[in-house]
């Protein structure tokens, strides 16, 4: 009995040591990377790689040999890989002098710093995740995720390393906001400021900010344990708005699926639009590639390059216009609507074979959601109507460069971009004041739900309009495709509408107070453009002062966030009491 209790509490201690090592580990990666050091403190970092790897190859080991883990397929996969890589990457860095000569490409340091991220996954995973909403509530759980990653951002971009003249602590926590917020409004150039590294860092933090750190984190626990407490799902069903508690870790492994997916093959296809000229190399090439991608489904608006989109090489390179523009579009769809068009796809082509083989079916499915239809309809009005009106405002303007085919490209990309993008093809500065005011409503009316973008978002203007056209038609009910609108839905996007105006209204005040050198119509687009998380400027982002450059921190965690969301993690929630008082009709017009 008391062998049993002490092997138990030896096993938990070396657990909780290979874990803490690990965490250390990224830890002592980040100060490998960030700053420059001596063959002395280089060898002492080395040698404590290899105490972290050791370990957790050993933790791993026991885990199956002593602990009997479940063993399903998928994680043992990824266990065997991680652990053989690993020891692969040990054997040649640490026990082999001549490696560097035949396995060049495994020589490589980074690949010590790619196992030692492995092994923190592995451990990390084996944690246990417990949220409690005794002390945190889903909406206080989901702002600190994003206070936290803007804070660890902000103190990454500030290493030595990250930028090539140093950075200021307002202009770093100014930039991860803008990253993990997707926003992309930025105050320094982030195609010559930062390094290499300190780029990568803003990509890694547009991904965590695009889809949350707790969708990784609680997904990565669940694959390797298997299941999860209910109080975990209940939390998670919460932020991930799903319907049914069990389908929660379903939702999240479908929203990663589909991201990296896409991200994936907008990857390809980015890749193969650019001109071998530009890019000197494969690797360069392929990070291009793959940055513009994650920036462009995260809707960050975030680029490599100096002048955005608008690079003299890049502006006439339609084939690049038109990818970026699938890929953010997908990206403010929503990943509920991309999964139900996939389901109504995958239908409608059965429906079509079943016909085909001459089957009739009786039954005809509501595959298509009414919040799809919705949305689907809105985006799809919003982009012809801008591009039409973009088109005939700027034909002479600053379409006069482009001919045929390139002038509806630029105005679609224009016309669509200010749905929460970002990106540019074309000189802000120079648009007519008219497509300026049509940029205002398309950034406030922003993306579509439970996406990568924000602004008030689609549904809620639809059902704003729907609103008042059922108003004027005497209607006590919003009614659309034989279903009825829930009265909660319309509550939620009116307070929304109502508290975004004032998120923004007083942005605008305050800058206006601390820049009165500066027109009201460049800061009214930046407070737009910061609220919606669009990144899109007329050029006063960077000489805007201090207390201003903090005001619009604060606008673009609160788009991202939603002002909703953090008046209900402020409130606490009342009791739903059964009785309800005489209605009285107030007097509005």
């Amino acid at each position: 009995m008391l062998d049993k209790l002490f092997q138990k509490f030896s096993l938990k201690i070396l657990f909780r040591a290979a874990f803490l090592l690990s965490l250390t580990g990224v830890f002592v990666l980040v100060f490998d990377f960030g700053f420059s050091h001596s063959d002395r403190v280089q060898k002492l970092i080395n040698g404590f790689y290899f105490i972290v790897l050791a370990l957790g190859i050993a933790t791993t080991a026991v885990r199956y040999i002593l602990l009997r883990k479940q063993i399903r397929f998928k994680v043992i996969a990824f266990d065997a890989i991680s652990v053989l890589l690993t020891l692969y990457v040990v054997l040649i860095h640490f026990f082999s002098h001549e490696a560097h000569q035949q396995l060049s490409f495994f020589y490589d340091d980074n690949w010590v710093k790619y196992v030692i991220l492995l092994t923190f996954i592995r451990e990390f995973a084996e944690q246990n995740l417990n949220y409690k909403r005794t002390l945190l509530n889903p909406a206080q759980l989901f702002i600190s995720s994003f206070l936290a990653i803007i804070i660890l951002g902000a103190i990454l971009l500030m290493l030595p390393k990250a930028t090539y003249e140093g950075i200021s602590f307002l202009d770093a926590l100014f930039t991860s906001t803008s990253a993990v917020c997707v926003t992309g409004l930025i105050v320094v150039d982030t195609a010559t400021y930062f390094t290499t590294f300190g780029q990568t860092i803003i990509i890694i933090l547009i991904q965590l900010g695009g889809l949350g750190i707790l969708t990784f984190a609680s997904y990565f626990s669940y694959f390797f344990k298997g299941g999860s407490t209910y109080e975990n799902q209940l939390v998670l069903s919460d932020m991930t708005n799903s319907k049914k508690i069990g389908d929660v870790f379903k939702t999240l492994k479908i929203i990663i699926v589909i991201t990296f997916a896409i991200e994936l093959l907008g990857a390809i296809f980015i890749y193969f639009n650019l001109n071998p000229k530009d890019f000197p190399t494969f690797v360069e090439r392929s990070y291009f590639a793959v940055f513009h991608s994650i920036s462009a489904f995260c809707n960050a608006g975030f680029s490599t390059l100096s002048n955005n989109l608008y690079e003299s090489d890049f502006q006439f390179n339609y084939g690049l216009q038109v990818i970026i523009i699938f890929l953010f579009v997908l990206g403010g769809l929503g990943f509920p609507i991309i999964v139900n068009v996939l389901n109504y796809l995958k239908y409608y082509l059965i429906n079509k074979f079943s016909r085909a083989l001459h089957e009739t079916r009786a039954y005809r499915p509501w595959v298509l959601h009414l919040n799809s239809r919705i949305t689907l309809i809105t985006t799809f009005s919003l982009t012809a109507v801008g591009t039409i009106f973009f088109y005939c405002n700027e034909y002479n303007n600053t379409l006069a460069a482009h001919h045929g085919i390139g002038k509806f490209i630029t105005a679609l990309f224009g016309a669509a971009t200010p749905r929460t993008a970002g990106f540019n093809t074309i000189d802000m500065g120079a648009l007519h004041f008219s497509t300026i005011m049509m940029i205002f409503l398309l950034m406030w009316i922003g993306a579509s739900p439970a996406s990568t973008g924000g602004g008030i978002k689609t549904s809620t203007f639809a059902i704003a309009t729907m609103n008042f056209i059922s108003l004027a038609k005497g209607k006590s009910k919003i009614e659309l495709f034989r279903r009825e609108i829930a009265d909660i839905s319309i509550r939620r996007a009116f307070a929304i509408i109502s508290l975004s105006l004032m998120v923004i209204g007083t942005g605008i005040i305050f800058i206006s107070a601390f820049d009165k050198d500066k027109t009201l119509i460049s800061i009214a687009f930046e407070c737009f453009s910061a609220y919606s998380t669009v990144g899109l400027s007329v050029g006063i982002t960077n000489s805007l002062s201090s207390s201003s450059k903090f005001i619009i921190i604060m606008i673009m965690f609160i788009g991202r966030v939603n002002m909703l969301t953090i008046l209900i993690a402020i409130f606490k929630k009342v009791k739903h009491k059964n009785y309800r008082y005489p209605t009285e009709e107030i007097t509005i017009n």
